[in-house]
């Protein structure tokens, strides 16, 4: 086995288990105290680097577990000393769910990086680069790595010409690696090694591959890519991966050893870190709903798997499950509709709840949700192709969508946010919490400040009792 240039070079891996591989598995649930008993050990193993921060897990620490996800990053800075942190961050959408004004994604990657991450992986559910060149800016100015990343996805838009040039376009903007997130597990070996082989050769950058298993071929994209020259491979440890989450760490580990790729990385410690994640799942059963055979239908409707149990769980509810199929074959005609952006979020949640209105109210696009209107205006950005006018027509009439970049039009958000959280705050970071989620960080914060000054109370009576005056 030789890469492009049939030259030797170890393989590296990031490790995604504490981040991707519980958000794909359990609903990003695990609690950071998981997370430190077995930090010894991954510190030993030699991993490019951990993704452990961003993509849902801020939303998640707030909304379901009463963590604070900067707390979350602190603690495992102090833990993991010797490792490069990495985060999802969703461009201009931050790790939220719309588009923010710049000066809450400037306070948010100044905050992350005083808060020890090392790797910014930012993407755009669009593939719009407009909505990720200030953060790229912005991690660049804080010293960080900005890490350029490109959607993948299947359409008659989608070929290599436009990965080759969306990968150049990143390159010009001076990020300091290039990703390929396949997050439907829908890259297949053949286009991964095209694509990977062509940024190596022409673009001269570190490129880094992240594959989610959901249809069962991202082992096989993984060596494709290593013979392309791809630089680093993100993989959970083999308790946490699989099924919609990554490859294997242990198996991708035993197919290169022994190659001009070997990772280097020891089996047997792997091995040990495999047992304390499988003890660790057991405590999350309640949301462990993955199934364990491949999800073939992701092939056929490139619907990642998290979208389909979220059907599942809609349709349910409105006593309409046997209207499935017919969701699931509706999700590519409102797709193109939109100009075929792909399924990641926002766009997936969009996408998918269009899709779900349009069968079970039985007629397309008879009522429309905010979010589609508001795609529809152009305010996630451009997609990858036209949209259909007809379809845009009905649903935004004739307002002229914007042609702008989206948070050109946003004004700054943090003056509300400070005011909003004074009588709480404790730190400038819960200015940012307050603004990237107005609706759920405000009690967070309240109900910590109350439990501080219980606490405060009783530590003070203590006092009184012991020490008197």
């Amino acid at each position: 086995m030789s890469d492009a240039k049939g030259e030797a070079r170890k393989v590296l891996i990031c490790d995604t288990t504490m981040r991707d591989g519980h958000q794909s598995l359990l609903a990003t649930r695990m609690r950071t105290s998981h997370m430190l008993p077995i930090a010894e050990k991954v510190e030993q193993v030699g991993f490019y680097s951990l993704e452990v921060w961003g993509g849902a897990t801020f939303d998640s620490c707030i909304r379901y577990l009463n963590e604070d996800p900067w707390e979350r990053l602190r603690v495992l800075r102090r833990h993991y000393k010797n490792s490069k942190l990495q985060m999802l961050l969703r461009g201009q959408n931050i790790v939220g769910y719309k588009h923010y004004a710049d000066d809450v994604l400037e306070e948010f990657i100044k905050r992350a990086v005083d808060n020890g991450l090392d790797i910014f992986r930012i993407f755009d559910a669009l593939n719009d680069t407009r909505n990720m060149e200030k953060a790229i800016q912005i991690v660049k100015r804080e010293g960080a790595h900005a890490q350029g990343t490109v959607v993948y996805t299947i359409s008659p838009v989608h070929d290599l010409d436009f990965y080759m040039r969306m990968g150049a376009e990143l390159k010009e903007m001076g990020v300091d690696s290039l990703c390929l997130k396949d997050m439907a597990g829908i890259l297949a070996p053949q286009p991964a090694y095209e694509i990977i082989k062509g940024w190596k050769e022409k673009l001269g950058i570190m490129v880094q591959l992240h594959c989610h298993y959901t249809s069962g071929m991202a082992s096989m994209t993984y060596l494709k890519a290593v013979e392309a020259g791809v630089d680093v491979l993100d993989c959970a440890i083999s308790s946490m991966a699989l099924q919609s989450s990554q490859p294997a760490t242990e198996s991708i580990v035993a197919a290169l050893k022994g190659t001009p790729y070997d990772t280097g990385l020891d089996l047997s410690l792997l091995s040990e870190i495999a047992q304390y994640f499988k003890e660790v799942r057991k405590n999350y059963s309640e949301f462990d709903n993955a199934s364990c055979s491949p999800d073939t239908n992701v092939l056929t409707y490139q619907i990642p798997g998290g979208m389909i149990s979220n059907f599942i769980s809609q349709l349910k509810e409105q006593n309409a499950l046997d209207k499935l199929p017919e969701v699931l074959a509706e999700v590519p005609r409102v797709r193109e509709d939109f100009g075929y952006p792909p399924l990641v979020t926002p766009s997936s949640q969009i996408v998918g709840a269009q899709a779900a209105l349009n069968v079970l109210l039985g007629e397309r696009y008879k009522i429309a949700t905010n979010e589609v209107k508001n795609y529809m205006r152009g305010y996630y950005g451009r997609p990858p192709a036209p949209v259909n006018e007809e379809v845009r027509k009905k649903i935004i009439g004739d307002e002229k969508p914007i042609d702008c970049r989206p948070a050109d039009l946003i004004e700054p958000e943090l003056p509300k946010a400070r005011e909003e959280c004074a009588s709480y705050m404790e730190k400038e970071e819960d200015v940012v919490s307050v603004a990237l989620f107005p609706q759920i960080a405000p009690k967070f914060l309240q109900e910590r400040m109350a439990k501080k000054l219980k606490v405060d109370l009783e530590l003070a009576k203590q006092g009184t009792e012991f020490y008197p005056i």
